[in-house]
């Protein structure tokens, strides 16, 4: 890979600069200044950066296919030949993730000026709103493991502060904390895999036999590795990472690691170790996949994502359009050469998907909030990703990522002007009509609606059926079938997206208005709903604009029309493309599924406007009314999302509480206990210990001791001083001896 230097690093400076001027300065400036003074630096700085991206995508575009952009800011960890920098790269993939973060998500900086308008905590939105782009573009700029955890973590806490913006209310708070809980499950599973990758890699021994020129494939072949350009100014050197023969030690840098695992003197020993009973490379891919599961909310991770909703509704458009829950798939697409390399890594995470994507899209039918709609419809779509990404169609899954940031974007912020314009009403039961209370709104919610329901030349259009298509083409799934069983599942969750898209249109802006109406669900808020201002639908009619014509970059090959986007991304995924295999179905099949999609489409925006247009048929509330169980049963369950929240509560939840209030009680009582029994022991020990010492060492120093003093008074009288004493003495000690000698002579 040839590395080109380019300032990469002012890409998320800007937006990190925005965060430190609106969080240090913002609270005393807005009290000051009002408002301006916060927004104003807050939303140039992310168009700044989307304008220095938009730079370096066309430098990328006019250098080599296997080019990269490169800026090394500094030298972060050196431990022995491992040396890890704080580093970005710009390749064909992460260009387009930077293209979709700084465009999305600058655009709804601008329509958060109108909507958080006279909001107490406006800095601090701000602050935080531009933090969480700086973290995300960190995340797909970093040219490693470790700095890419680093955003990872980062749009972790930005989620968590986002979603409880608004944290004096306790439900906001508990989402807020929910979201950062379930995240850090999956970033337990990051963590293990990067560990796990880095032993496997070091230990992955190298065959020396054979002609040395072989360890290197040739340029272009089935396992060419990307190779480090070290005369470009800024690259890291040879000397530097650890290359030796083509190919480091071990690294973290994710060309390098990819260069290892494709070594041919390497690959065998890599794929041939196993963990546990299981491939080395599975067990890894499967790790990391738990962490995507975990940051783009899917099965089972995913319940933190629809009480996202909780924060403010460009925080909303923010995490599920362009930001959080897209970088799980952009994990497993960056790490295509290891997920391809594990065809059961490849089917765990094509299964999750398609599972993902029509369970979400089964709780969305029955929601009445707005938001809610829109959040399992997102769990939904990225199920759609991952089905495509674990069908090896990786440039599929960016595309579809691409185009759901637009539509999703769109129905979001639309969403938010709804509710906005109902006075921060939610209920979709307390709306209607207002298709000609809130005109562009209305407009743009429908074209976006259009999108994610595969309306034939939308955008959805183009990225939803080659998803289908790659599904039931595929050939490397261990499944009975291939994909054909997934593909089935896909095109039931596309039918239901059409429907409960649609219902939310027809309920929100068909009809008449039911805000000022009781209607036996609440008290309405009894006030004329009226059109945001421009600052906000501008923002709409650019993403709706986007929503209809993004998709035309990737015109399907089929048509005999260039397909620009796959063609844009092909040198990202070259490293995988041989491990990738079809079932070859022709493309009568291909043409027979294309109709079939835009049938699904229509069928479900059918059904929608038969239920739902203008309130007036009797069927849904009938349903809603029965008294048959069984009719009632799947409607509650359905509409309680499967009861999935109770169960999370009461097994982890309340499970993990009881499981510490057992161990509490066991520290109380068993260990502590134990302790204070020991305590006792050690007492009534010591105690007997210092009766001993009291009366037998002491009472036998203190008889020595008395003893001696007796002694000594005895002695002291034999010491007067007087010397007719001492020869009175010696006299009778001399006649004593002499008596003594004669008695015994």
């Amino acid at each position: 890979m040839h590395l080109e230097h380019f300032p990469l690093g002012l890409i998320p400076l800007l937006p990190l600069l925005g965060a430190v001027y609106a969080g240090f300065f913002g609270a005393r400036l807005q009290r000051r200044w009002r408002e301006p003074v916060i927004y104003w630096p807050a939303i140039v700085l992310p168009w700044a950066s989307f304008v220095i991206t938009v730079v370096a995508v066309a430098k990328l575009a006019g250098a080599g296919h296997h080019t990269a952009l490169y800026h090394r800011a500094w030298s972060w960890l050196s431990v022995g030949s491992l040396q890890v920098d704080v580093a970005f790269q710009m390749d064909r993939l992460s260009a387009v993730m930077a293209l979709v973060v700084t465009l999305v998500g600058s655009l709804i900086h601008v329509y958060s000026r109108g909507y958080m308008k006279d909001d107490p905590g406006f800095w601090r939105f701000f602050s935080n709103m531009n933090l969480f782009m700086f973290a995300m573009l960190v995340l797909v700029l970093a040219d490693n493991f470790l700095l890419m955890f680093v955003g990872w973590e980062g749009v972790g806490l930005c989620s968590y502060l986002l979603i409880g913006f608004w944290y004096r209310e306790t439900k906001n708070a508990v989402a807020g904390m929910k979201a950062f809980i379930v995240n850090r499950i999956g970033d337990y599973g990051f963590s293990l895999g990067l560990f796990l990758l880095f032993w496997g890699l070091f230990l992955a021994p190298v065959v020396t036999t054979g002609d040395p020129g072989d360890r290197l494939a040739a340029p272009g072949g089935p396992h060419a590795a990307p190779a480090v350009d070290a005369a470009e100014p800024g690259a890291p050197a040879a000397a530097d990472t650890g290359i030796h023969g083509g190919a480091p030690l071990t690294s973290v840098t994710f060309r390098e690691v990819q260069t290892i695992v494709e070594d041919p003197a390497r690959r065998d020993g890599i794929l041939g170790q196993r963990v546990l009973g299981a491939g080395l490379i599975t067990v890894v891919c499967l790790l990391f996949f738990l962490g995507a599961a975990g940051k783009s909310a899917q099965i089972p991770l995913y319940v933190w994502l629809p009480d996202a909703m909780a924060g403010p509704t460009p925080v909303s458009a923010l995490i599920h359009a362009a930001t959080m829950v897209t970088a799980g798939v952009y994990l497993v697409a960056r790490l295509h050469f290891l997920f391809a390399a594990s065809a059961a890594a490849m089917t765990v995470v094509a299964t999750v998907g398609a599972l993902t994507a029509l369970f979400a899209a089964t709780i969305g039918l029955f929601q009445y909030d707005i938001k809610k709609v829109l959040a399992y419809s997102t769990v939904s779509q990225l199920g759609f990703m991952f089905l495509a990404a674990g069908v090896g169609a990786y440039w599929v899954a960016i595309f579809h990522l691409m185009t759901h940031a637009f539509f999703k974007a769109c129905l979001f912020l639309g969403s938010g002007s709804v509710i906005l314009g109902c006075h921060h009403e939610q209920d979709m039961r307390k709306m209607g009509g207002l298709r000609k209370l809130m005109p562009i709104t209305a407009v743009t919610y429908a074209l976006a609606a259009c999108a994610i329901a595969g309306f034939p030349f939308f955008s959805g259009f183009f990225s939803k059926d080659e998803i289908l298509w790659k599904a039931f083409d595929s050939g490397n799934l261990l499944l009975p079938g291939k994909g054909i069983a997934l593909w089935a599942l896909a095109a039931a969750a596309a039918l239901c997206t059409s429907f409960y898209m649609f219902r939310s249109y027809f309920l929100t802006f068909t009809g008449t208005y039911r805000g000022g109406q009781d209607a036996g669900h609440g008290h309405g808020h009894g006030h004329a709903p009226h059109e945001s201002p421009r600052s906000m639908t501008v923002v709409l009619v650019v993403l709706a604009a986007l929503a209809v014509g993004g998709g035309w970059i990737g015109l399907p090959i089929l048509w005999g029309l260039p397909n620009r986007f796959e063609q844009w991304l092909e040198p990202a995924f070259a490293g995988s493309h041989h491990l990738i295999e079809s079932a070859h179905r022709g493309h009568g099949a291909e043409w027979g599924l294309m109709a079939l999609s835009v049938a699904i489409a229509i069928a479900g925006w059918f059904a929608a406007r038969w239920l739902f247009r203008d309130g007036k048929n009797p069927i849904p509330a009938r349903l809603l009314a029965s008294s048959r169980p069984a009719v009632r049963g799947v409607y509650r369950t359905v509409f309680n999302k499967y009861y999935v929240d109770e169960f999370y509560g009461r097994v982890f939840v309340r499970g993990t509480r009881q499981l510490s209030e057992l161990l509490a009680r066991v520290d109380r009582d068993v260990v502590d206990g134990l302790v204070n029994l020991w305590g006792s022991v050690g007492r009534v020990v010591s105690d007997v210990q210092g009766m001993i010492d009291a009366h037998v060492v002491d009472g036998a120093v203190n008889a020595i001791g008395a003893g001696s003093v007796r002694l000594g008074r005895s002695l002291r009288r034999l010491q007067t001083g007087r010397i007719q004493s001492y020869v009175f003495g010696l006299t009778t000690g001399f006649v004593i001896l002499v008596v003594i000698g004669y008695l015994l002579a």
